[in-house]
Formats: structure tokens, sequence, C-alpha cells
């Protein structure tokens, strides 16, 4: 009886309490977390309260924490499950597979990992990479993947094991690119059903799952984070959403320089665009915040931007040939990895990249389009559809390359494009436009459907028929770790030349392998494989391959080369019963591990 006498003026001292509460958090919003008293923060948390007996505006406000705590819960849970399916089997083997089918693969890994030790150990010194030594700012030879190896170094921290780090990274990158994309589009369109369906078509596209030895490219996800804060900005021009897009735009270029560049360009398009379309250049607090989302974006840049300059000045840069040699064709944007694709893959000739964005995302993104030009796009907000269409035909103009005509004249002026290689890659800038003009045709369909749940859940399946193309059959088993290397690093630090030494101009990715396998100690290493190759390494590299010849022992004693190791899996039969017997009577190699595939020698003065 007492218990049920003081519930009704328990109920009523909470009610009113959040009706205060709503009252004075402005706009009705939730207010900030760190600033409710305590005996406001039981009633809110707990979730006995009936919204039925509550103010509006205290309701109001109890749904609106209740959505800001589930949605995000939600969509994070959504991507790492969805994540864990289409990426099968790696989830269930983190620690022991990795793309050790392709060099390019081999570097992924060891970047991330590099990165991830070098943060956690010697941030100042993340540049300076364990490769092409005694060159410094080794790093910058190719993509940093400064985000990366940011997203890895819990793992790294925990495990010290490089599949882990890698493979963390690779299923972080698509719970990012759902998360972000889903944001971007529920901003839009304000629903969250075409929200969902639409970062499942861009978040599992084609073209990242082709890429999955290339950590940097699967960072698309920083392209829908930077619209989305380019979109807040321009509907409300601010100092600090201008400070939210330079910042958006720095995390763009850490994860990806190619992401960087292209995400640089299409802001710049964007926010001339909507200058005009919504006549924003005639208030100052518009043009104050480009210059203040400028300066911030540059400012944290440029830091991380340096080791490129000083990289550049010594020959590294992309010329106009290399572009037309890494331009996508017609044919790619039909090439698809996925299995509902890959019947006409036959048809469709040689392709140089693998753009298609998906059946549904080029079904529904052409009527988007289609409907853009039918009801006009100076309707209501339909300079936003029109900008994404846009995004996409420039996106294709860019990826066809040099000869197409538009890549030519941006190299001329947009001088971070010297770094960049690949045309071909702006093709994600297609699937991005298309996959938000979608949105556009999901949100229609959700207002006129009646039965919105089964409606989302037969997109979703058809989306996930689309893309699907588990089980990631390009993932192998790693090998367990070389006895020689665990001698390694217990040894002294001191530079390690890896032989046999590859000087062939095919064979210089072979090196990777080497790099792979030093994320077991961390010692320098002589060997290096990146996109710059030092004049260093190839004005040697002929002269170490003839090792133990005397040129080879000079060229190692004048770097100060301290251990030799040889793998004699890698060498000929022939070769390898001579090779052993030399070394053995050499007097300056004094042997430190003499069985098993891997041989460690000291080299003395």
């Amino acid at each position: 009886m007492t218990s049920a006498r003081r519930w009704p003026r328990r109920r009523a001292a909470s009610a009113s309490t959040l009706a205060r509460f709503a009252l004075l958090t402005p706009r009705g919003g939730i207010g900030p977390p760190g600033r409710i008293p305590r005996a406001i923060r039981l009633p809110v948390v707990h979730t006995f309260v009936p919204v039925r007996t509550l103010s509006p505006p205290a309701a109001a406000n109890l749904r609106a924490i209740r959505t800001a705590v589930a949605e995000p819960v939600c969509v994070l849970a959504a991507g790492v499950l969805l994540t864990i399916a289409l990426t099968y089997p790696v989830a269930f083997q983190i620690d022991r597979v990795g793309r050790l089918n392709t060099d390019d693969g081999r570097w992924s890994i060891w970047v991330v990992s590099w990165v991830a030790h070098a943060l956690t150990s010697r941030p100042w010194a993340v540049f300076d990479a364990n490769i092409f030594y005694p060159e410094p700012l080794t790093l910058a030879y190719s993509e940093a993947n400064l985000l990366a190896g940011l997203i890895g170094a819990p793992a790294w921290l925990l495990t010290q094991n490089p599949y882990t780090t890698y493979n963390v990274v690779f299923l972080a990158s698509f719970v990012l690119s759902l998360s972000a994309t889903y944001y971007l589009v529920r901003y839009l369109t304000a629903s969250r059903a075409a929200a969902a369906v639409t970062a499942v078509l861009f978040a599992f596209c084609p073209y990242v799952f082709a890429r999955t030895a290339h950590v940097q490219l699967l960072f698309i996800g920083t392209l829908p984070l930077v619209l989305l804060r380019l979109h807040r900005f321009i509907d409300a021009p601010s100092e600090r959403r201008a400070i939210w897009l330079g910042v958006a735009l720095w995390v763009a270029a850490l994860g990806c320089g190619y992401y960087g560049v292209f995400a640089a360009m299409v802001v710049g398009l964007g926010l001339s665009w909507f200058a005009i379309t919504r006549r924003l250049g005639r208030h100052s607090a518009y043009w104050w915040g480009i210059v203040v989302a400028a300066a911030v974006s540059i400012g944290l840049t440029l830091p991380f931007f340096l080791p490129y300059l000083q990289i550049s000045a010594r020959g590294f840069g992309r010329t106009l040939q290399d572009a037309s040699l890494n331009s996508a064709n017609l044919a790619a944007f039909a090439a698809s990895s996925s299995w509902a694709h890959r019947s006409w893959l036959p048809y469709i000739g040689a392709y140089s990249e693998v753009l298609f964005p998906g059946v549904l995302a080029v079904s529904l993104g052409f009527l988007g389009l289609l409907t853009i030009a039918r009801r006009g796009w100076r309707e209501g907000a339909r300079d936003v559809w029109a900008f994404y269409a846009v995004v996409a035909g420039l996106g294709f103009w860019i990826a066809l390359g040099p000869a197409a005509g538009l890549y030519r004249v941006l190299y001329d002026y947009v001088p971070a494009l010297v770094f960049l290689r690949a045309p071909a890659r702006a093709g994600v800038l297609v699937t991005l436009g298309l996959c938000v003009l979608s949105a556009s045709v999901v949100r229609d369909v959700m207002d006129r459907s009646r039965r919105t749940a089964l409606t989302v859940v037969c997109l979703g399946l058809l989306a996930l028929a689309d893309l699907a193309q588990f089980p990631l059959t390009q993932f192998r088993q790693a090998p367990p770790p070389a006895a020689a290397y665990q001698v390694l690093a217990q040894l002294p630090r001191g530079p390690v030349a890896h032989f046999p030494y590859w000087y062939q101009t095919t064979d210089l990715p072979r090196h990777a392998y080497y790099m792979l396998g030093s994320t077991a100690h961390w010692q320098p290493l002589v060997n290096g494989y990146s996109d710059f190759i030092p004049s260093s390494f190839r004005e040697t590299m002929r002269q170490l391959a003839s090792f133990p010849s005397e040129d080879a022992l000079w060229i190692l004693s004048e770097r100060g080369t301290r251990y030799v190791a040889l793998h004699l899996d890698l060498y000929g039969e022939s070769d390898r019963a001579g090779l052993i017997e030399t070394l053995d009577q050499h007097p300056r190699l004094r042997p430190l591990v003499r069985h098993g595939p891997i041989l460690i020698f000291e080299l003395l003065p």
C-alpha cells in the first residue's frame, strides 16, 4: 500500500522535472548531457516513465534522448553485422588471413602495421619507416596511411599481430563508409529508410571490393563525411560548421590522398554551385566560413604534407603519361566483382578498373536523374540532386584521364594532381553521385508505401543480392612467423639486407615480402618497395643482387649493414648448396641462424 501511494507522486515528480528540463533547454533540444543536474538525470535515464504521462515538451525531449542514443547504436550495429557477413570469412579468421596473393597486399599489411607501431612507440618518427635504409622519410614514398594506422593502433598494441591490425582496419573502413553515407542521406532526405538503403549501396559497392589489397582506397567513407559537413555549412554558414568542414577535409586527406584531392575538388564545386543557386554570395558569413574552412584544412594537413614536398624536390611526381596508363576505359564502368554481375564480364572486353556501381544504384540513380529533369532542378531543394548529378558526370569525365580532356586541364591548375597516378579512381564519384540520387527515389517510394518496413526489407535484400561477393577468396592463410625473425627481434638494432635481392623492374614489388616479415622485428631494412624508388637503391641494386660478391659486401659495409638474411626457399636448388658453402667459409660473415629456410649472418667489419 505504501509503495502504491508513493508511485503516483514519484511519477508526477519525474514528469514535472522532465517538463522543466524541456522548457529550459534551447529550442526544445536535449541540451548538453554534462550539464544535467543529478536529480534530472535519473528520471531521464530510467525508461519506466511512460511517455503518455508527460507533458508534450517533456515527452518530446524523452523521445529525442532515446532517438539520439538508439539511432547511432543501431547504425553502428547494422554496419558491423553487415560488414562481418559481406566480408566473410575475414572476421572469423582475423588474426591469420590477409591479401597475401599480391605484393600490394603485403605492402598494405606492412604499412598499416608500421604506422600503428610508430604511433604507439615513436610517433615523431612515423615518416622514417624501416625501409630503404639509410634514406629518410621513406613512408612518404607512397601513401602514408596515417588514418588506417591510427585506427589499427589499438589492435597492434593488444596483439602485435600485423594481420589482426590490418583486418581490423579493413573491417572498420566498411563500417565508416556505411555510417557516413547513412548520415549524409539522412540529412538530405530526412528518411531513415532511404539512408539505410543508400548506405548499403555505397559502402559495399564493387569498386571497394576490387581494392582490398590497397588499404587507402578502402576509405571511400571519407567522401560522404566531407559532403555531410559541406551541406551543414551551406544550410547555416557559421565558423563552427566551417571548422568541422575543414577537419573533415583533413581526415579525408589522411585516409587517402586520392580521396582528399577529390573531396577538395567536390567541396570547391559545391561552394560555387550553392553560392549561385541559393544566392549565398551576398552574405559575408558565407565567404568568411570558406576562409576558415580552407585555413583549418590546410593548417592541419600541411605538417603531414611537408615530407611529400621534400620527396617531390628529389624528382617524385606523376606525369600525364602515367595518368594515361592508369585511366578508365568505358568497359571499366561495366566491370564488377560481384557474383550477380560476373556473367557479363566476358562480353565487355578488357577493362582497366572496376567501376560498375551496381544494378540497383544505376537503375534508381538514373530514375532520380529523370525525376530531376521532369520536375526541374530549381523546384524546392532539387539543386542538391542536380549537384550530385554533376558530381557523377564530372567523376566519369575525370576518370577517363587526359585523353578525355578535363583531367589534362585540371592537371595544369590543381597542383596536387602531380602526386596522383590513376585518374580512374575518380570513378568512385560516379558511384557516390548515383547512390545519393537513388536516395531521392527511395524516399519517394517510402512516402507512397503503406508497408514501409516491408519495402525497406525488400530493397535491402535486393541491394545485398546485387552487391554480395562473399566468401572473399582473395584472402590467404598467413604462415607462422619465421624463427629467424624472432632471433632478429632479440638482436641489437642494426640494418638488415635480405637476399635474393630483386633488381628487375617487374620484380621490385617482391621486396614487400621482406617488408611484411619485418613486422616481427622492426629492424631497419636495406630492401624496400614503394611508389617512389630512391636513386641510391636503383644505382646499387644490380651489385647487391650479386651477393656474396666483394662489390655487394662493400656496398653493404658502406651503408652500415649489420645483418644479412638469406631466404633459401627463394633460391633455386642448384644455387642453394653452393651458396651455403660459400657463406660458411666467408671470413666476414658470422652465422647467427644456421638452420631453417632463413639463415641469418652478422656482417663483420
